[in-house]
């Protein structure tokens, strides 16, 4: 994959993100807040305090989230037509969502 088919490819997947974790936000106490810059998301915790940042990574061609401690590299599956955590096989927009809810302990 070329660097302008990843950016398009990741730019789409992160917009997607944003929107969905927009209307997570709002529901009633989702206990987090969520930014979006110039590519970069971050979701930031109050309780327990904590912040997640998910950015794309051009050179290697993944996305990457750096949450609970621990570095996630998703690779872009064409037969999924999404960006997946390799060793798990859960696609961005779950495996955030999995991520939020392990930290907020729900």
């Amino acid at each position: 994959m070329d660097e302008l088919e990843f950016r398009c490819l990741a730019e789409t997947a992160l917009d997607s993100l944003l929107q969905h974790l927009i209307v997570r936000e709002e529901e009633d106490e989702a206990g987090f807040e969520v930014e979006g810059q110039g590519g970069l998301l971050n979701v930031v915790f109050e309780e327990p305090p904590g912040k997640f940042v998910i950015t794309p990574n051009t050179p290697m061609r993944q996305i990457w989230i750096s949450a609970l401690s621990t570095s996630f590299k998703l690779d872009w599956d064409e037969a999924a037509r999404a960006f997946v955590l390799p060793r798990t096989s859960e696609e961005l927009t779950a495996l955030v969502d999995r991520l939020i809810g392990e930290h907020l302990g729900s």
